[in-house]
């Protein structure tokens, strides 16, 4: 299995989890399953559950799905050696972690709790990342042999 589909499966997860977030502050998912407290009840009602207006978790569901969309046309044999979803993806998912960053410095630091499903979020991005780089290097040494 390429990086690139790796990352497609990994993309879709997040965005249904996301979605699932989403679904459930507009009040469309009922409870919040989100094990022994109630973290992410706290978490996604916050000032940081929301950026510049819009919901943390639609923003997520966005952003998985596209890099989804993107990883997954990537891996299409036609596209596998290209550089350009390699760069589209490395713009993405680097993007996404460093907001990453920013949400769980406000969920530890700042706001004192945990969301079991952001921690999810967290652990995806920062995996994608690392394979983004990866991926990074083997379409760089694939492109400098052609």
């Amino acid at each position: 299995m390429s990086l690139r589909k790796i990352i497609a499966v990994l993309a879709l997860l997040n965005a249904l989890v996301a979605t699932y977030l989403h679904l459930w502050k507009i009040g469309l998912a009922g409870s919040l399953a989100c094990g022994g407290g109630h973290g992410c009840e706290y978490i996604q009602g916050s000032q940081y559950g929301w950026f510049l207006g819009v919901d943390v978790a639609l923003i997520g569901a966005v952003g998985y799905g596209v890099v989804c969309l993107v990883a997954t046309i990537g891996a299409l044999a036609q596209f596998e050696d290209e550089v350009w979803p390699a760069r589209l993806l490395q713009l993405l998912i680097f993007s996404a972690f460093l907001f990453t960053l920013r949400l769980k410095y406000a969920e530890f630091i700042i706001l004192k709790g945990f969301c079991p499903w952001c921690a999810i979020s967290a652990v995806s991005i920062t995996v994608m990342t690392v394979l983004m780089v990866l991926e990074g290097k083997r379409v760089g040494r694939v492109s400098r042999e052609s």
